[in-house]
């Protein structure tokens, strides 16, 4: 069966989007933070939780969690993209994180206040198998799409990721702001219940792909398989052409200073809205549709903008919007605030990924062969500003007593970006004159 622009094949890459979004809506962004926060600021020690006999701040843990997951995936993304692209059966390797993703949301069921170590250690695997099954996810689209259809069809796998995710949410959500229409008298058990079925929605709607996709790439050939080590020489390779390419070696540092900024505040706002302004879970979830649904204009918005004044011009404006947000929410004390908070949020969250990526596309060479090498290079440099950001955030948590704080450090994060991207644009302008 011919697979490029299939529609079945298609619509079955599609759902596994549809499968696993429901993990980052649900367990990252709304109802596992509230819950999380819940339970673990009820104790004597306030908002301390020991964690194999350490004490840390309970959003400090979730975060250095959350930033160890992400860093096993930074050394172990090289090795996975080469199997992905020079090893058949890559199906397996998607299921295998898959399992693991699915099975781990599935135990949240049994965190509470006593099973600690063994939630956090699930919360971390979840996000493990979410961002490792994406690797093989991503790697079809080639296989599966012709270039002139690409971005449709990457467009199609969005939409169903968000619609998916969105469908269980509302599930979810009846079960946590209605539990008495169920009988349920334990409030531990709406979201726990909602853990459960994120596990079983992401494991059994992924069984689509498996069955529709193919083993691996048709372009395998055992005589030229390379060894799992070459992802890191594939790595080194564009670090070396990297040093002779002024204009993309500025933006990729430019990108990582700012990118710990704006990963970081995806990633520990639900925490912020919880723990610092108590919100209840109903006001949290508003707020994550708000940013959600923002975001799409935003990019928008963006993408027009760049056409009319440049990429570079865009981005100046985005990271200086992003420092004034980091301010403003050092500053936000109720819930009205926090929501037009989110919307400015959203706005500039969708165009900043949006506009970085197409940026990063256009200073890379001309006719190169090796796009999948140094978009490799790219998704490497984000997770690891993941890490440093959420590290560096948590750890000044614990060490002034305010995620507060933690925001406006944030800032300095932003600034260095916005230096090296002015430092970008005046060395754009020389080369420009040179030429």
């Amino acid at each position: 069966m011919e697979i490029k622009n299939n529609k079945k094949v298609i619509r079955a890459w599609a759902m596994f989007d549809w499968a696993n979004s429901a993990y980052n809506l649900v367990i990252t962004s709304t109802i596992f933070p509230a819950y999380y926060t819940a339970i673990t600021t009820s104790g004597a020690e306030g908002d301390k939780v020991n964690f194999f006999g350490a004490s840390f701040v309970n959003t400090a843990l979730s975060n250095y969690a959350l930033a160890v997951a992400y860093l096993i995936i930074v050394l172990i993304s090289p090795v996975l993209s080469a199997i992905a692209d020079h090893r058949g059966n890559k199906r397996i390797y998607m299921k295998l994180f898959t399992w693991l993703g699915s099975i781990s949301c599935c135990l949240l069921y049994f965190f509470k206040l006593d099973t600690l170590e063994m939630g956090v250690i699930c919360f971390a695997l979840a996000a493990i198998g979410y961002a490792g099954g994406f690797v093989f996810y991503n790697s079809y689209l080639p296989e599966i799409a012709t270039e002139d259809q690409q971005d449709a069809v990457s467009a199609k796998g969005f939409s169903y990721g968000y619609v998916g995710s969105v469908i269980l949410q509302i599930i979810c959500l009846v079960f946590v702001l209605k539990p008495d229409w169920f009988g349920i008298k334990d409030e531990s058990f709406p979201p726990r219940l909602s853990f459960l079925l994120v596990g079983l929605w992401w494991i059994v709607f992924a069984q689509i792909p498996f069955m529709f996709l193919p083993k691996g790439s048709p372009n395998f050939n055992p005589a030229v398989q390379k060894k799992l080590s070459s992802g890191f020489a594939e790595l080194k390779m564009v670090w070396q052409e990297l040093k002779e390419m002024v204009l993309l070696k500025k933006f990729l540092i430019a990108f990582f200073f700012y990118s710990m900024g704006v990963q970081t505040t995806m990633l520990a706002a639900a925490g912020f809205g919880v723990k610092v302004l108590q919100l209840p879970t109903s006001s949290l979830i508003i707020t994550i549709l708000i940013i959600q649904l923002v975001a799409i204009g935003g990019a928008n918005l963006m993408s027009r903008l760049s056409r009319r004044y440049g990429n570079i011009q865009v981005l100046l404006l985005v990271v200086v919007l992003w420092i004034g947000i980091c301010i403003a929410a050092y500053f936000v004390y109720t819930i009205t605030m926090f929501y037009l908070l989110a919307a400015v949020v959203g706005m500039v969250m969708g165009g900043i990924q949006s506009l970085s990526r197409s940026t990063y596309s256009k200073y890379l060479p001309e006719n190169t062969p090796d796009t999948a090498s140094f978009f490799s290079f790219y998704d490497v440099t984000e997770k690891l500003a993941i890490v440093a950001g959420l590290a560096a955030f948590a750890y000044i948590e614990e060490l002034t007593g305010s995620m507060r704080n933690s925001i406006i450090a944030l800032t300095v994060f932003f600034a260095l970006g916005l230096l090296f991207l002015l430092s970008l644009k005046r060395t754009s302008k020389t080369l420009l004159k040179l030429t």
